[in-house]
């Protein structure tokens, strides 16, 4: 049986929000201001029910926005 591990990856440098005040409510910054070897690992699970909390508005929602070529344009 194989199973498939779907990722996502963050780049602040290619978020349109990037600069923006919501850099300072933003849970990557959080991540990222964190000591080194300390470990934040979410699986699944706390994913779901990360974004059921954030659709519900009782938790932010992640902001990170990719840049793309449509949103460059302006």
């Amino acid at each position: 049986m194989q199973t498939t591990t779907k990722s996502t990856t963050i780049d602040c440098g290619q978020c349109m929000m990037k600069a923006t005040e919501a850099c300072q409510d933003c849970v990557v910054t959080f991540l990222c201001d964190r000591e080194p070897g300390e470990a934040v690992i979410i699986d699944v699970e706390e994913a779901r029910a990360l974004r059921v909390l954030g659709k519900a508005g009782l938790v932010p929602r992640l902001r990170h926005q990719l840049v793309t070529p449509q949103s460059q344009a302006g």
